[in-house]
């Protein structure tokens, strides 16, 4: 097993919590989107933001990966760009890594009233090679390419 280490270190451990998955079955460019949306956000306002995006009532602004995606209607209000998508099996796994990171600092006996988002890392998984069978005995290869998110959370106030 590799020895996996956080790429952030918060200044103060008594007042940071912190929570992994690995191998997400999300591309990392749309977690990387989601990511950048919520980082510097309040716990809890980033859990409802996303449950919004679930529920297809709020997009998440998509900056690097843009082609041919559609403009949405107020989001260049709130964030200055335009351009989004409604990434709902991204923003559920990003859900369930923040209520773990709330379940982690509540037993650090942090406040999670007070938890801000200070860093969320995506890095790229494993990437599962599939073979699509093609007309005249040829095949076609389908790469389905994983995820590894940290979240960091630091207790301010």
């Amino acid at each position: 097993m590799p020895n996996w280490v956080y790429s952030y270190r918060p200044a103060d451990e008594a007042r940071a919590a912190k929570a992994m998955a690995w191998d997400i079955p999300v591309h990392p460019k749309v977690m990387t989107e989601v990511a950048r949306a919520i980082k510097g956000m309040r716990l809890l306002d980033a859990e409802k933001y996303l449950r919004s995006v679930i529920e297809l009532k709020e997009p998440v602004p998509f900056r690097s990966a843009s082609k041919k995606v559609p403009h949405k209607r107020g989001l260049a209000d709130r964030w200055g760009w335009p351009i989004g998508k409604y990434p709902v099996k991204a923003a559920s796994y990003m859900l369930k890594l923040l209520e773990n990171a709330a379940n982690n600092a509540e037993n650090k006996n942090l406040d999670v009233e007070k938890l801000y988002i200070v860093h969320v890392g995506v890095h790229k998984g494993l990437t599962l090679k599939r073979l699509y069978p093609r007309a005249f005995g040829r095949a076609d290869i389908i790469r389905k390419t994983r995820s590894h998110v940290e979240v960091v959370v630091e207790e301010r106030g």
